[in-house]
């Protein structure tokens, strides 16, 4: 087989699991400050050329699995994979009639991201190198302490985290907005003064509510305000960033969907860190978001998907650290092989194999699917049924 050809897609197979949450050992509901939610969803894509195979994957409902099996797969089937570009836009285009934010999305970073994992070990470097390079490691944050915890859950679980070497932490707050202030006290006595102190209302405050707290916030160390008012309030966020204490810098960006959606947040000023989620916006998006925050001369934070974003946030020069998010921790520690060490607060990407390493666990993963598909280039031809379970 010719190189061209061993580049062109091929197969693809797709799996959905939904995994329930589980703390402290028990499975129970998660709360922030606007839902609660007591699973977490996982699309996994495996893309075939040649004799290669590349991983992507995003965390979203089963629905997603048929977005990609109806409407993405049919235009990328036989595409040259090394055409990141063309790929990411050909599917782009194929959602204009769905609508491409939110789920289509998601579907769309899944096979972004296994089309960039593939590309990459055919080139036969690692993915952190493919994309840019710039880092040999970059930071993590503890992300968790949401806020149905009780005070014993959340000082344990932020204070774990200090001492294991992370040096900054973040909790959820806007669940119950006068008693964040006291539950902030709390982690900030659990982590000492040394540990920096983030806290994420996820768009659950009024604005004049977030300023008012802010202040609060301020005298207890934090120095990260996420979402301190919705996303989809522009002119809040703007309000937000210009009159917040210092040294309390605003982070937004985890619902970027789309290159205009980062647009829309660095333009106007909305904020001091310009967050992006590869599962949410692909990498083809999260290289988007990386440009336009270094050309506004703001740094980049990579949102949840650890196991990921340690190979993706580490190519770039700009983003400065990765969330540590407990879930999805959690989860690529069950069901991947391959997760990138933390090491001294440090994601280690590995360098040492092409592409970001990640394998799933089948055995492990297995009581959690809750569907599948595969196809591959010569069933189109024939006109064969495509399985699915």
């Amino acid at each position: 087989m010719g190189t061209e050809d061993g580049a062109r897609l091929r197969a693809i197979t797709i799996d959905a699991f939904n995994i329930p949450t589980a703390t402290s050992g028990r499975e129970r509901p998660e709360s922030d400050g606007t839902i609660t939610w007591n699973s977490t969803g996982l699309i996994v894509v495996r893309l075939t050329a040649g004799d290669t195979t590349g991983l992507g994957f995003s965390h979203a409902p089963t629905a997603a699995l048929g977005i990609i099996r109806e409407l993405l797969w049919p235009v990328i089937d036989g595409m040259d994979t090394r055409d990141t570009e063309r790929l990411f836009w050909a599917m782009a285009r194929a959602v204009r009639n769905t609508g491409w934010g939110g789920l289509c999305a998601a579907a769309i970073s899944a096979v972004d991201i296994a089309v960039h994992d593939l590309a990459a070990r055919l080139a036969g470097v690692p993915l952190t190198q493919y994309l840019g390079g710039a880092h040999d490691t970059i930071p993590a944050y503890g992300s968790g302490g949401f806020t149905d915890y009780t005070d014993h859950e959340l000082t344990e679980q932020l204070s774990s985290w200090a001492e294991h070497g992370l040096r900054a932490v973040k909790m959820k707050v806007g669940s119950q907005p006068d008693d964040d202030p006291r539950r902030v006290a709390l982690a900030r006595e659990a982590i000492g003064p040394h540990v920096e102190l983030f806290v994420d209302a996820n768009g659950a405050y009024e604005r004049k509510q977030a300023l008012h707290l802010a202040d609060r916030f301020a005298d207890l160390g934090v120095t990260w305000f996420e979402e301190p008012v919705s996303s989809d309030d522009r002119t809040g966020l703007r309000l937000l960033r210009d009159r917040m204490p210092a040294p309390i810098r605003v982070a937004a960006g985890e619902y970027g969907y789309m290159p205009a959606d980062f647009r829309d947040l660095v333009t106007p000023g909305c904020v001091d860190v310009l967050q992006a989620d590869a599962t949410r916006c692909g990498i083809t998006g999260f290289r988007i978001a990386a440009s336009l925050a270094r050309a506004h001369g703001i740094p980049l934070s990579a949102h949840t998907a650890p196991a990921l974003h340690a190979s993706v946030a580490a190519a770039f020069d700009g983003a400065i650290n990765v969330e540590y998010f407990h879930d999805h921790a959690r989860i690529a520690g069950a069901l991947f092989d391959g997760v990138p060490a933390l090491r001294g607060g440090e994601l280690v990407p590995d360098r040492s194999a092409p592409g970001h390493g990640l394998e799933l666990k089948e055995a492990d993963a297995q009581p959690y699917r809750v569907a599948s598909f595969t196809r591959s280039t010569s069933d189109t031809a024939a006109g064969n049924a495509p399985h699915t379970e």
